[in-house]
């Protein structure tokens, strides 16, 4: 073995303070003494409140089975010689080549440089230092350890900051819909703790208003990474200091940032009085340049909350139209305004259990009461006619099929696309024999099929000027019976297994 000089680094080298999860490291050598005098250079070494973890291999494949095991090792020392005069660079273009591992740092020590010359390693080899046994002090250790954890530090807060910027890119597309907000500022947090060096745990709350306080859940969670992540929808009292939510929801602290010694907080409102605030913590010091960071961040984070509200009212004023309208015409129709509330429900139950998208339901649920919005332009005495429809009266009746269609058809949005195709196909039958267009099969648009079913189950249950309601037995005995020739069997059998979530819906919204 080779002399190994061990001198501890000074006191002043090492921070021994709030300990976080230690930095690993992995020792590769077949001389179990090198194993011996790096523990004893090293071992209360405390980089950034971080010890260090260390593990030891006595071969290359030792050192592989333990770096596929430790996703996260930060350095790896390395021996060149071993079983082999190469087995050393064998282990490194095995890490970088098949493991595909770019972030650990690889520190060569070898005891023979004749096998392994430092310029033809470092030019043929991605490694990151290249050390000789015989001048390697326990300073020079100390200084090569802490050089390789500060650069190990630097690409992982690089590859922290990719992937939040990948995730509030991904989630910016869809901003403004409010189910997203969550993901955006998620994203948002991540990016900004791995910016700052800062550990994965911040949350992000949310109160609509102070008087909406009142009730134990007008206060939560809207977004967390970390530890917090579990926490989505709790109190902020299971995270954050009790005087921290006391000043904050008194109006002491608005727009405002507060250093303390272990955590930040961030204050502000956005548009309607929402009051938000935003906690990371920290056992490291925060420097003004991180500041100024979180304050832009804040910023932006403020003006993508109010424009999504306001997307979210331009959104929810159409949907309240479209009801009204809907409404509208089952009134005089002699139907009441719950009937179309229950077949969006309804349709919208059947479609997630049909494994639609979480898109295409919510799609299906506001274009559904569309369903029957070409009874506009029936005559009354045909629409509330109270005895069976002679065959002129009903050509005339199904007509408010292709009517209903028609009239949407000049929109573009989205929703009413999407109210156009149940419109002209609720009517359409599995077996070809509806109307108006004889589509049969899958030629049926599925928010056609779904609305389909939902419609003619709520209809023969609910009362209607030519007829009593149906029980639900009778209702689901009809539907089963029709079965691949009215209905898609597909559906028919998400209804029956679903049966008692579709009775909710009716009792909850009954007439």
């Amino acid at each position: 073995m080779t002399d190994f000089l061990i001198d501890a680094p000074e006191d002043n080298e090492t921070l021994d303070q709030g300990l976080e999860s230690a930095w690993k490291i992995l020792i590769v050598d077949d001389e179990p003494a090198m194993h011996h005098v790096t523990h004893m250079a090293l071992n209360k070494v405390v980089f950034e409140g971080r010890k260090l973890e260390f593990f030891s291999a006595y071969s290359g494949e030792e050192a592989k089975n333990i770096l596929l095991e430790q996703k996260d090792l930060a350095i790896v020392l390395l021996d060149v010689v071993m079983k082999t005069d190469t087995e050393g660079l064998s282990v490194a273009k095995w890490i970088r080549e098949e493991l595909k591992n770019s972030m650990v740092r690889i520190i060569l020590r070898t005891g023979q440089p004749g096998h392994a010359p430092e310029k033809k390693v470092i030019l043929d080899y991605d490694i990151n230092d290249y050390k000789e046994k015989s001048e390697m002090t326990a300073q020079k250790l100390f200084s090569c350890i802490i050089s390789g954890l500060r650069s190990y530090r630097d690409l992982s807060a690089l590859s922290q900051n990719r992937e939040g910027l990948k995730r509030v890119i991904e989630a910016s597309s869809h901003i403004f819909k409010e189910r997203y907000l969550g993901e955006f500022i998620s994203g948002a947090l991540q990016q900004l703790t791995s910016l700052l060096y800062l550990e994965s745990d911040a949350v992000l709350m949310t109160a609509n208003s102070l008087a909406a306080l009142e009730t134990e859940n007008s206060t939560k969670i809207i977004a967390a990474i970390g530890e917090f992540d579990q926490l989505i929808g709790d109190h902020p009292s299971k995270v954050v200091p009790q005087w921290i939510i006391d000043d904050w929801l008194s109006g002491s602290q608005r727009d405002n940032i507060l250093i303390g010694e272990d955590e930040i907080v961030v204050t502000f409102e956005t548009d309607n009085n929402h009051k938000n605030l935003l906690y990371l913590h920290s056992s490291r010091p925060i420097s003004a340049d991180a500041i100024k960071l979180i304050d832009l961040f804040t910023q932006n984070i403020s003006i993508a909350h109010k424009n999504l509200r306001l997307g979210q009212e331009i959104e929810d004023t159409q949907n309240e139209i479209v009801s009204m309208l809907c409404g509208a015409v089952e009134t005089r129709s002699k139907e009441t305004a719950n009937h179309i509330i229950r077949v969006a429900k309804i349709s919208g139950l059947i479609a997630q259990k049909y494994g639609l998208s979480t898109d295409e339901v919510n799609t299906l649920k506001l274009a559904s009461p569309l369903h029957d919005i070409g009874k506009v332009g029936i005559p009354d005495n045909v629409l509330n006619k109270p005895g069976k429809h002679t065959p002129e009266e009903w050509e005339i009746m199904k007509s408010h099929a292709e009517l209903g269609a028609n009239i949407l058809e000049g929109s573009r949005r989205e929703i009413i696309q999407s109210g156009v195709i149940i419109a002209r196909q609720h009517h359409e039958k599995w077996d070809g024999t509806g109307y108006p267009n004889q589509l049969s099969g899958r030629d049926i648009h599925i928010f056609g099929r779904i609305s389909a079913v939902a419609d003619v189950f709520d209809a023969l249950c609910s009362k209607r000027c030519y007829k009593e309601a149906w029980t639900v037995e009778k209702t689901m005995e009809l539907i089963c019976s029709e079965s691949g020739k009215h209905f898609d069997p597909a559906i028919v059998d998400i209804l029956q297994e679903n049966l008692e979530a579709v009775i909710e819906i009716r009792d909850k919204y009954a007439d």
